[in-house]
């Protein structure tokens, strides 16, 4: 059972994290030297000591043990975890490629719809409890989900990849017991020889970074926010169940559907139906947060 000083420090910690992750998103901007990849592979390059430095100095390494004596001990722990690696890797490029290649709104309305995927998610895997007002906010997703296959047929696949692939990427942790800042260092320690391989491929990046400091400190500065966003969202985690850390990522899209405009994206007018009745959802959902916190008030 959450209790409710427990819940406090959850949302405070993945409200700091989405702002993060917000600050993120627009910094690749700056990065504009750097193919998406690049990108990627720098970011967890950089992360990861960062990471470490974190989790050693906050105590949490114990957690990084544990999961290097299940690996001894479970059968098919190892392969949970090379799947765990792969989904929250293809993520985290897919976050840093989007804003420069005209994705950003796409991406932007996935975060936007993983809520409910999420809630859906925590429903019928974990037997969480809908509310009324949680239906409700389904029914205006799904309502704008439709609109948005009326107009194209499909959903874009940057869409598709968000609001799809985090939930599970989040009931895998869940089921094997890794939602932890421990899992998620050991999900990124197995994503390290990829990032390597993308930033040595380029001799072009590397010989840059010999002779533009300015790009060294940008990459520096993104190894820096990701590896603080990761860290709090993490440590979040464990304060709240699913249902909950899914509805807490409504904070996220609205700052990053901003930062696509501001990057020259658009809405057209065929597409105002599908982000009003997601938005809706999303009031909904807010509404149910703030009932929530009044009744554990009194």
């Amino acid at each position: 059972m959450q209790t409710r000083a427990n819940t406090t420090v959850g949302v405070t910690l993945n409200v700091i994290a989405s702002a993060l992750f917000a600050l993120m998103f627009a910094y690749t901007s700056l990065l504009n030297e750097l193919k998406g990849l690049e990108i990627y592979g720098w970011r967890i390059f950089l992360t990861f000591p960062l990471l470490t430095l974190f989790i050693v100095i906050k105590g949490y390494w114990p957690q990084v043990q544990i999961i290097f004596q299940r690996l001894r001990h479970e059968r098919y722990f190892g392969l949970t975890r090379i799947v765990s690696s792969f989904l929250i890797g293809i993520q985290l490029w897919l976050f840093l490629w989007a804003p420069g290649n005209g994705y950003g709104l796409a991406v932007s309305l996935g975060y936007f719809m993983m809520p409910i995927t999420m809630v859906a998610v925590g429903r019928f895997v974990f037997q969480d409890r809908m509310s009324r007002l949680q239906q409700l906010a389904c029914l205006f997703a799904v309502l704008g989900v439709l609109n948005q296959l009326a107009i194209s047929q499909t959903l874009a696949w940057p869409t598709l990849v968000v609001c799809l692939g985090y939930p599970i990427y989040f009931a895998l942790r869940h089921k094997t017991d890794t939602n932890n800042i421990g899992g998620v260092w050991f999900d990124m320690m197995l994503s390290l020889p990829f990032s390597l391989y993308f930033i040595l491929q380029s001799g072009y990046v590397l010989d840059e970074l010999q002779v533009s400091f300015d790009l060294l400190w940008l990459v520096t500065g993104l190894g820096v926010i990701s590896a603080l966003a990761l860290a709090f969202q993490s440590l979040s985690a464990p304060h709240l169940n699913l249902s909950l850390f899914g509805l807490l990522v409504y904070v996220e899209p609205v700052l990053l559907l901003v930062v696509a405009l501001l990057f020259g994206e658009t809405i057209s007018a065929k597409e105002w139906p599908t982000y009003i009745a997601i938005w809706l959802a999303v009031a909904v959902l807010m509404l149910e947060g703030a009932r929530s916190l009044k009744r554990s008030k009194h």
